[in-house]
């Protein structure tokens, strides 16, 4: 009896657990959805045949990587076109291969702009024509001014307005230049271009006979002495880019001469003749400042001249020793000069995508307690 009662015991257990097992087996299994009764897809795309079938084709948008990038990119109102000078924005991408901000002249994007580029030329008197709205805290402002202290007009009130300098000043915080850079294949030798002429000026109207007294002076002593060929910038042939690095390259020489004279301003008119492949003969600051931008063979300064006739008299020399004249393209096994834009619409671009280069790559804040101070000083 003791055995049959404890095998009745064992086999009620084993009924049970079966029981239990089964029960759960069964909600477990009722709590799938019916196969018959798939949840309708989110997006529904086109419809496609393939033999008796209709496929469809689920449709899922993906995000754009060129609008999320663009999203990223902190965004800079170009407060005032310079001299009403436009260009394509898209010119940063194309010319200077600068894509790392979003460029705008759309005053309605103040409150979200992330830089305000403000050129100080285009600033009224009275101010009026700044924004009025309150800054954001993130916000900054950069003062746009490529004029040497000679000719830069003062504006009370601005001296504490920007965080960040835009100038061609070495020791701004954006520092606008033509810069020398590094070949890449240093095994490709330097082609001199075919010389025609011996000695070259290219004018902006009669700016040579208005702007600089001391300029002036030198070059009527200059030409007593040697031949210089003339070319007036508003001529038509040299409005195209092609026609003015021709005209340049076709000089052995060329005046590079800068109107005032103060630390740090050395424009276009030296970085054209190193990209055509003529020799710069330059007027401005001393000589070691230019040689902070370029190799001091690559050109020649008056100060290394005792008058205008010591000149004259080595360049034509040179002109008859060719061995010596080539030394003065041995900076090319190195490096390259880039042509910078000569268009008009194109005078303060370089200057505008540099400033995107550094609303992209820096987040620097800070405040310049006084643009006058800092740029005056040390000017010269």
């Amino acid at each position: 009896m003791a055995f049959i009662y404890r095998l009745l015991r064992v086999t009620l257990a084993v009924t049970l657990m079966l029981a239990g097992f089964i029960t759960l087996f069964l909600m477990y299994y009722k709590s799938f959805p019916s196969p018959k009764c798939h949840p309708h897809p989110a997006h529904i795309g086109r419809r496609t045949k393939q033999g008796n079938f209709s496929i469809t084709s689920v449709v899922t948008k993906k995000p754009n990587p060129a609008e999320t990038q663009q999203k990223d990119k902190p965004i800079l109102l170009l407060w005032f076109w310079p001299e009403n000078k436009k260009f394509d924005f898209q010119d940063c991408k194309r010319l200077f291969q600068i894509d790392s901000c979003h460029l705008t002249d759309d005053r309605s994007l103040y409150s979200t702009a992330h830089g305000v580029l403000v050129f100080h030329r285009a600033i009224q008197d009275d101010l009026s024509n700044l924004p009025t709205s309150p800054r954001p805290r993130f916000q900054r402002w950069i003062w746009f001014n490529m004029d040497s202290p000679t000719n830069m007009r003062k504006i009370e009130g601005i001296q504490g307005l920007f965080n960040l300098t835009l100038s061609y000043r070495k020791d701004a915080d954006i520092h606008v230049r033509w810069r020398l850079t590094l070949k890449r294949n240093t095994d490709e030798d330097f082609v001199l271009p075919k010389k025609e002429r011996l000695l070259c000026l290219i004018v902006d109207g009669d700016n040579l006979l208005t702007k600089s007294a001391e300029r002036y002076k030198y070059y009527e002593e200059l030409i007593k002495h040697i031949k210089v060929d003339v070319f007036h910038r508003s001529s038509a042939e040299l409005l195209k880019a092609e026609n003015y690095f021709l005209t340049i390259s076709s000089c052995k020489f060329y005046l590079s001469f800068e109107d005032p004279v103060h630390r740090d301003y050395i424009t276009e008119t030296f970085n054209g003749p190193l990209a055509a492949g003529t020799v710069p003969i330059v007027m401005g600051p001393p000589r070691t400042n230019y040689e902070d931008f370029a190799p001091g063979t690559s050109f020649i300064h008056v100060n290394d001249f005792p008058h205008a006739a010591a000149l004259a008299e080595f360049l034509l020399s040179l002109d008859k020793d060719n061995e010596t004249y080539m030394r003065y393209f041995n900076w090319r096994q190195f490096f390259t000069a880039t042509r910078h834009p000569v268009e008009g619409s194109h005078e303060f671009a370089h200057a505008i995508c540099q400033a995107c280069h550094h609303m992209g790559m820096n987040s620097v804040y800070r405040v310049v307690p006084d643009v006058y101070k800092w740029f005056l000083q040390g000017s010269y």
